[in-house]
Order: structure tokens, then C-alpha cells, then sequence
């Protein structure tokens, strides 16, 4: 069965200052739940914050480093999953259930991507 990467992203000014709502944290537990007993979690996470991250650039033969936040993204990846899903559809409808758990006021993106197989 095709494995999926899905892709959380976020614009982290738009995030409260508290985090996520109690309710939110309790629809995503319950959905993170469902996911998982389905067979269909593979793993999932979210992620520090840009600003605790580096990334690493490969031009001409070298290796640059830069520290984080990384002010020419106003989105970042704010976490992930992996699933085993039995077609890009499925994948797109855990996507849509994930998005729908969040708080309104938040905008969220999920870019869902399959892992290519050798």
C-alpha cells in the first residue's frame, strides 16, 4: 500500500501566544486516535519553531549554513505525518478531517505528497 507525506503548514505569527485552544487539542487527540487505530498512522509530529532551526545550502561546490527564523518564509512546516493509505483520496480525506480539527482563526495548509517507491 502507497505511503503518504503530508506536510503541516503555518504562517507562526498567525499562532496564539498560548498555542492551540483546549478544544482544538482535544478534537486533534480524538482524530490522531481514529487515525491511528485505522492501520493508517504510519508517524506524525509537529515541529520547534523556525527560529530554533538551521538549514543547510548546497551551491557551487559548498555548504552554507543559516540559523533560523528564516525571514523569507512567512509559511514553515509545523509538523508532519506518514500514512499508509490505499490511494491518494484516502490520503485527502485524513488531509481534510486533520485541517477541519483546527481552530477557524487559524489558517493551516497541508500539502500531501506520495513517497515515491523503488
Amino acid at each position: 500500500m502507497p505511503r503518504f507525506l503530508s506536510m503541516v503548514r503555518v504562517d507562526e505569527s498567525a499562532i496564539p501566544a498560548g498555542g492551540p485552544s483546549p478544544e482544538m487539542m482535544q478534537r486533534m487527540e480524538a482524530l490522531l486516535e481514529e487515525v491511528t487505530k485505522a492501520g493508517v498512522m504510519l508517524d506524525t509530529a509537529g515541529l520547534t519553531p523556525s527560529s530554533q532551526g538551521v538549514r543547510l545550502n548546497w551551491k557551487d561546490g559548498k555548504v552554507s549554513v543559516t540559523d533560523g527564523p528564516f525571514t523569507e518564509a512567512k509559511e514553515v512546516v509545523g509538523g508532519y505525518a506518514i500514512t499508509q493509505c490505499k490511494d491518494m483520496a484516502e490520503a485527502l480525506e485524513w488531509g481534510r478531517r486533520f485541517l477541519q480539527v483546527h481552530d477557524e482563526d487559524l489558517p493551516v495548509t497541508c500539502e500531501i505528497r506520495q513517497i515515491a517507491e523503488d
